[in-house]
């Protein structure tokens, strides 16, 4: 990469808004074992914004809870606490996003392709020793935000790559990497690393390109919870090319993508849900 490049880059994700502090120290909570429900009803109570979006989600027709829920608290105590924080940390994500970008890409689809992307990592997380759920939930949530920094600050080359891709379903790593000289994986990992997220969650932002693929659970999990968004059209961000899982990686999830699929029985009810989060 030119140090010109890398410029612009750096240039392009210093102009993204920076995570919220009450999201942070979400996750902080969740990367403390002693934390409680109590303490995450004390940091999202401190703000309004988070609040009311909760609040809204979870007097949804599609939670058809037995009574109206005013409370974060009594919000824990219907859906409980790892609900809860995956709807703090979406609302954060989805806060960050333009609602407009000049690329003509179509946010709401690519917020669907996350939210389904995230819940789908999280359920194979529960299938692995060494993947923590949680990580693997905003892992993917997070997977594509590189895709957003392209929209806002490099709005033509992006549109570009994304015409190449739909001209004859290719890699959208490989039209970015003719478009501007690197992919949305490079300038993805740059923002969370930015964002102070673990290094392990920038790794697996980084490497998600099937040559570039490191053999983790949290790695084996947001890939394949990529391709089988991608797969069963859950979304779209605007990748049409569909990646068979690599051997290490068919190892880990027991089998091949139609395979892993299959594992994973009825996943409606979990788009479902990408679709109600997406809403806010």
């Amino acid at each position: 990469m030119s140090p010109e490049l890398s410029q612009r880059l750096a240039a392009a994700v210093d102009g993204m808004p920076a995570f919220p502090k009450s999201v942070q120290r979400i996750l902080e909570l969740t990367r403390d074992v002693n934390s409680t429900p109590k303490d995450l009803v004390d940091v999202i109570d401190k703000d309004p914004v988070v609040t009311v979006k909760i609040l809204k989600v979870v007097n949804s027709a599609y939670y058809s809870l037995p009574r109206q829920v005013t409370s974060i608290g009594h919000a824990v105590v219907y859906l409980g606490f790892n609900t809860i924080k995956n709807l703090a940390l979406s609302i954060a994500a989805i806060g960050m996003l333009p609602k407009d970008n000049h690329a003509g890409f179509d946010v709401q689809q690519y917020l669907l392709h996350s939210l389904a992307t995230a819940n789908i990592a999280k359920q194979l997380a529960l299938k692995l020793d060494d993947a923590d759920p949680m990580d693997c939930f905003i892992a993917g949530l997070l997977h594509d935000f590189g895709k957003m920094v392209f929209a806002q600050f490099m709005p033509q080359e992006f549109k570009a790559a994304l015409a190449i891709s739909a001209a004859d379903n290719s890699s959208l790593h490989n039209a970015l990497q003719i478009t501007i000289g690197a992919d949305h994986a490079v300038v993805g990992a740059m923002l969370v690393e930015k964002w102070r997220f673990a290094p392990a969650l920038v790794d697996t932002i980084r490497h998600q390109k099937a040559d570039n693929l490191k053999d983790t659970d949290m790695i084996a999990c947001v890939f394949a919870a990529n391709q089988i968004s991608k797969r069963l059209a859950f979304g779209f961000a605007g990748n049409h090319c569909i990646d068979e899982l690599p051997a290490p990686l068919q190892k880990r999830l027991g089998g091949d993508l139609e395979q892993v699929i299959a594992s994973l029985g009825d996943l409606t009810g979990l788009f479902e849900e990408a679709q109600v989060f997406a809403k806010l």
